[in-house]
């Protein structure tokens, strides 16, 4: 019987025990090493040779990412570990780090319940660490702590004893204070989850030379960070690596101190769903009860060329079988299972049943996607799994040749199934689709999988960048009429403050949440009383407030005017952008008494018409995407490195020497970075490595407005002229 075979048995021996189950991933800063440690792991569990471990990236499944050198979707990975005689079931999920992928680790940390945070011990904690922790603990997920590349602080800096424990306190103090902030409002945690070296919740080591040490890996081997500088000074390292292997002090520490299912699910069910507490279900997805009703959620969908659509994803309650017809959340009727299995790193490999608290992947949900609850009876649906970054940039994707477009469009379709931070429009009237993602390397790599894997070619256009609208101040009251002049509405608009609109980005507030609590919410969130119980909708990151009082039809109307609304919001006054950050207030209505007068045809042109009105009397101003820069530079080259942010529109804050590095932190447009990664390299002779994250948008200056409304006029087919009330530029 082969090795994997074996491994395979054993797993399915181990998914009935509960108790003896984890489910972690692996979540860092882009190149801290998470695939070189996962590679470590999976040597220790017998699944690859231990020679090429840290080398052959057996997690980087696809071949762009082996060649890019870069995690680009997370990999599922079950494998076992022997810790204090017990045999446990390990279900790991590697997750990539750049920015433009953190879709993929916002959806591993649905179906885990403990996080291996990995940070690079000369790099200390990066704007992605705090990012991947972020997304952690907002899914009720604990961390723990690898600090990996300790080698380099005793083979490139030179490091004694006393610096080398002195940076690596400060990069766990600086985990610490982000872990203490971010849990501070959360009230189901009943322990405190900052991490230390004396619980045992901190790891150091080098994934690359793969050795690693912990607190209680010390005491039973008996090494301290003294043998550890002599082995590694003396170029010991398979030494090192024989007297303490990585893959054991890090498949200890996952075992001792991330909660096991049954521990995890009373805690994260109330955290992601909102349905009856009271409920049977509910009982059955807090105790894991394998023998109740199936609950799954679908956190992964991926193509395999062989068994078609495969859906990845933690099974709450219930046990999977194959044959089950099953619900999809959202969909009608039902879905038949074809096989169910486990994946092994690239392979897939079927069993006849995986019971709950395991991650599990399934054949046969055609109607699911990333996202999706399924389960074996109609229930409330699992929370939407909500991104931290929503897409900035567009391109348009065409067929080069026609007979292919019928193939371009399934595969466009595909793609948004299996990564919901993608977002598709496709025009069947110009043929043009349009992919908008999170940044540059993600639209790359999505139209180079279209080409290489679906032997698609394809023309691309040039990034286009997503502006939105906004008005500045409030505006007066402004009438819509109906084409027919029988129905007139009365709006205002004003600007929605910050914290509102951060509350709708983060799902804390929706319109699927029962009223008291969205009520509750939007108080907390700044709103006054009055307001936040007139709430009739909310779309996108605009709220709509009903003023009226007892006024004839409105109800029967209510869907039309939400539609007119929905429509003006799609595209605003100025460049057809959409429109974010307002809140609407309807004062009144006058409509005819005869329904076929107030029909779709007189109110949604009304209504589009007041909302237009009322923004462009609120100053509506365009707003650009802007992204944090993050750039490491030697010394010499820091005037080049701010100048290259200074002169694309953007601004330096901060400027600090860190080891010997110096680091530039500001601000800078989307639009101007394209192309920015080839100008710091020419500029700072290749010496520069940065970072850009997504920091929301804010007010285009008022001197380009003007020119860059009437660029993006030009581009969509527009009129050329603006509206004549539009005189404030």
């Amino acid at each position: 019987m082969g090795r994997r075979k074996k491994i395979v048995q054993e797993c399915e021996r181990l998914m009935d025990e509960p108790d003896n189950i984890r489910n972690i991933a692996i979540a860092a800063h882009v190149d801290h090493g998470k695939t070189t440690l996962s590679d470590n792991l999976l040597a220790g569990a017998g699944m690859i040779s231990q020679d090429t471990a840290g080398e052959q990236l057996a997690m980087d499944t696809k071949e762009d990412e082996q060649e890019r050198g870069i995690t680009i979707d997370a990999a599922n990975v079950s494998m076992t570990h022997e810790y204090e005689d017990t045999n446990h079931l390990i279900n790991l999920i590697d997750t990539p780090g750049h920015v433009d992928f953190g879709g993929d680790v916002t959806r591993a940390m649905r179906a885990v319940d403990g996080a291996l945070v990995v940070v690079d011990a000369v790099e200390g904690a990066m704007p992605q660490t705090e990012t991947v922790l972020r997304q952690a603990l907002r899914e009720g997920v604990k961390p723990a702590l690898f600090i990996n590349k300790v080698d380099r602080l005793i083979s490139e800096l030179q490091e004694g004893p006393q610096e080398m424990q002195e940076r690596l306190m400060s990069v766990i103090a600086d985990v610490n204070e982000l872990i203490r902030g971010m849990a501070e409002n959360m009230d189901d945690i009943p322990e405190d989850w900052t991490v230390s070296v004396e619980d045992g919740t901190v790891g150091f080591g080098s994934a690359l030379y793969k050795w690693g040490v912990s607190m209680p890996s010390m005491q039973r081997t008996g090494m301290d960070f003294g043998d550890i500088m002599d082995l590694e000074q003396n170029d010991k390292r398979d030494e090192l690596h024989e007297r303490t292997p990585l893959s054991d002090v890090v498949l200890d520490m996952v075992c001792e101190h991330f909660p096991n299912p049954v521990d995890a699910q009373p805690r994260r069910v109330p955290r992601i769903w909102r349905g009856d507490a009271e409920s049977e279900l509910a009982d059955t997805m807090r105790m894991v009860n394998e023998d109740g009703e199936v609950v799954f959620m679908v956190t992964d969908i991926s193509m395999d060329p062989h068994a078609g659509e495969i859906a990845t994803g933690r099974v709450f309650s219930g046990t999977l079988e194959k044959g089950q017809e099953l619900y999809v959340s959202g969909t009608a009727g039902k879905n038949r299972i074809q096989s169910v299995g486990l994946f092994m790193g690239s392979e897939r490999e079927e069993v006849d049943r995986v019971p709950a608290g395991n991650i599990a992947s399934v054949t046969g949900l055609r109607d699911a996607i990333a996202g999706s609850t399924v389960s074996s009876v109609e229930m409330t649906p699992f929370e939407s799994i909500e991104h931290i970054s929503e897409p900035v940039i567009t391109k348009s994707v065409e067929a080069q040749n026609m007979d292919d477009l019928p193939k371009l469009i399934e595969t466009l379709q595909q793609v948004a199934k299996e990564d919901p931070t993608i977002q598709i429009e496709i025009n069947e009237d110009t043929g043009e689709h349009l992919i908008s993602g999170q940044g540059e390397l993600h639209l790359e790599v999505i139209t180079q999988r279209i080409r290489d894997n679906q032997g698609i070619p394809v023309i691309t256009g040039e990034p286009i960048v997503v502006f939105r609208e906004q008005p500045q101040e409030a505006s007066r009251e402004v009438e819509g009429q109906s084409p027919n002049r029988h129905n007139k509405f009365y709006l205002t608009v004003e600007p929605m403050a910050q914290e509102i609109v951060d509350a709708i980005q983060l799902g804390e507030v929706s319109m699927d949440m029962p009223e008291l609590e969205r009520r509750e919410a939007l108080q907390e969130a700044g709103m006054d009383k009055d307001t936040s119980q007139n709430v009739e909708d909310i779309h996108r990151t605009n709220i709509l407030i009903d003023d009226t009082k007892g006024i004839q039809h409105l109800n029967e109307t209510m869907e039309l005017v939400l539609e007119g609304l929905q429509e003006a919001l799609d595209d605003g006054p100025l460049a057809a952008e959409p429109v974010q950050g307002s809140l609407f207030r309807l004062h009144d209505a006058k409509l005819h008494e005869d329904t076929i007068h107030r029909g779709p045809a007189q109110v949604i042109p009304a209504v589009r018409n007041a909302v237009h009105r009322s923004l462009i009397d609120g100053e509506v101003r365009l707003l650009e995407p802007i992204q944090d820069v993050r750039i490491d530079v030697p010394s010499e080259h820091m005037g080049a490195a701010s100048g290259e942010i200074q002169g694309r529109r953007g601004r330096v804050d901060d400027m600090y020497q860190e080891g010997d590095l110096m680091v530039v932190e500001g601000i800078a447009p989307v639009e101007e970075m394209i192309g920015f990664s080839s100008d710091i390299r020419s500029a700072t002779e290749g010496r520069a490595s940065w970072n850009t994250e997504n920091a929301g948008f804010r007010v285009l200056v008022d001197n380009l407005q003007r020119e860059k409304i009437m660029e993006i006029r030009e581009r969509k087919g527009m009129k050329l002229e603006l509206p004549q009330s539009i005189d404030y530029f």
